[in-house]
């Protein structure tokens, strides 16, 4: 899709997602379109409703900052959705993209070698480029080479080992987003991807469509580990900043909790010659 047509369905998909309440304007009980009109918004950012259908239909594609900053006020945008809108305005130079693999910095992955927590490093497109054993032992999904955003919709597995797996889906998908911003069409890589699983999930289709955007670089999930049972724990991400792109992914656990011991016992186990987790 060209810029414009980018920038346009984000304002739409983005105005129909706002209730008329939760922007201070009167609810007149059933309309004809979900959230608002364009007349409404255009109202709520201060300019002409002829000139915001043209940003939705794509025929001005250079709104100012002012208009940009008005906008993301009347959809009661949060900052990494706004970024994602400035980013569709305001797009980088495209440098020509190279199709070398990807590989964790030596470094990083001796590193993570040595930890007792689960830990490991993705690309880009959210593939594991090295895993520390804690980090297989808590998932087989989590080794290297595995597309966790591959394997989160389109292994059943992923469903079973995840609590909280509709939440974490939907972090996923809009995490991605806020990775790749509107250069999704550009990138052959990335648009395999996206194209495998809106085949083969219609929840990564409706995720998608939604074009949720947040950068969520910590929080909690809720695990169901075959060899261990119920964890809860904090994962937190750090961006390398020698291999752009690149992430670096921990889990761990309060100590003193349940899950603390749990994954104590789950490295204790992972030591044990013989045993697989691969395989449960």
């Amino acid at each position: 899709m060209e810029t414009g047509s980018e920038l346009g369905s984000y304002l739409r998909v983005r105005r129909e997602r706002v209730r008329p309440g939760d922007a201070g304007l009167p609810d007149t009980g059933r309309r004809r379109v979900p959230g608002l009109r364009r007349e409404e918004v255009a109202l709520l950012a201060g300019i002409s409703t002829e000139y915001y259908l043209r940003l939705e239909q794509g025929r001005d594609r250079h709104p100012s900052d002012q208009v940009l900053d008005a906008l993301s006020r009347a959809l009661r945008l949060e900052r990494d959705e706004e970024d994602y809108l400035r980013g569709l305005a305001r797009p980088a130079p495209r440098a020509r993209r190279r199709t070398r693999p990807e590989t964790a910095a030596p470094g990083v992955t001796a590193l993570i070698q040595q930890w007792s927590t689960p830990a490991l490093v993705q690309g880009p497109y959210m593939t594991t480029l090295a895993a520390n054993p804690m980090a297989v032992a808590l998932s087989p999904y989590f080794a290297p080479g595995v597309n966790t955003l591959r394997a989160a919709f389109l292994e059943p597995g992923m469903r079973e080992l995840y609590r909280d797996w509709e939440s974490m889906t939907a972090k996923a998908v809009a995490y991605l987003r806020s990775l790749v911003g509107g250069d999704a069409a550009d990138d052959p890589r990335l648009v395999e991807l996206i194209g495998e699983l809106s085949l083969g999930s219609e929840r990564f289709r409706t995720l998608w469509a939604r074009v949720d955007v947040a950068r969520k670089s910590s929080g909690t999930t809720l695990l169901r580990h075959p060899a261990v049972g119920e964890l809860d724990l904090r994962y937190e991400k750090f961006a390398l900043p020698a291999a752009p792109g690149q992430v670096l992914v921990t889990y761990h656990a309060d100590p003193g909790t349940a899950s603390y011991e749990r994954l104590q016992l789950l490295a204790h186990l992972a030591t044990r010659p013989g045993d697989e987790f691969t395989d449960r």
